[in-house]
C-alpha cells in the first residue's frame, strides 16, 4: 500500500511540474498562449509590443512603460471609463490623455509613438 501511495504523490507531482513547462503569463515570451482576453492590459501590451513594434513593459498591477527611456510614455489602466475620469477631475492626471479606461501620460513620447498607444488602447475598448 505504501508503495502505490509513494508511486501516486510521485505521479502527481510529475504532472504539476509539466503542467508549467512551456506556458507564460507574460504575452511577450514565447511560448505563452497568448494573453487573456478579458485583461485589457496584457492585450494591449500585446498590441503595442507585437503589431506596433516598440518597446514596453508591464509597471506594477495596472501600467505600462513605453520605451527603455525613464520620461517615455505611460498607460494607467482603470476599471472603467468613469474611474479614469475621476483620475482627471482629481487633479491626479494632469497632462494626461483618456482613451477608455485608460489615461495615457504622453511624457516625453514621439507622435508615432502616441499614436501607435491610442490604436492598441482603442482595439482593446
Amino acid at each position: 500500500m505504501e508503495l502505490r501511495h509513494r508511486l501516486s504523490l510521485t505521479c502527481c507531482a510529475l504532472a504539476l511540474a509539466a503542467s508549467g513547462c512551456g506556458t507564460s503569463n507574460d504575452p511577450t515570451e514565447p511560448g505563452s498562449d497568448g494573453p487573456d482576453p478579458n485583461d485589457t492590459r496584457a492585450v494591449a501590451l500585446q498590441c503595442i509590443t507585437e503589431e506596433e513594434g516598440l518597446e514596453a513593459q508591464t509597471s506594477g498591477e495596472k501600467s505600462i512603460l513605453v520605451g527603455s527611456d525613464p520620461g517615455g510614455p505611460r498607460v494607467e489602466f482603470f476599471l472603467s471609463t468613469g474611474e479614469a475620469e475621476s483620475q482627471q477631475f482629481k487633479g491626479e492626471a494632469q497632462e494626461a490623455e483618456q482613451v477608455g479606461a485608460a489615461l495615457v501620460f504622453v511624457n516625453q513620447g514621439s507622435e508615432e509613438d502616441l499614436e501607435s498607444l491610442e490604436k492598441c488602447l482603442q482595439d482593446v475598448q
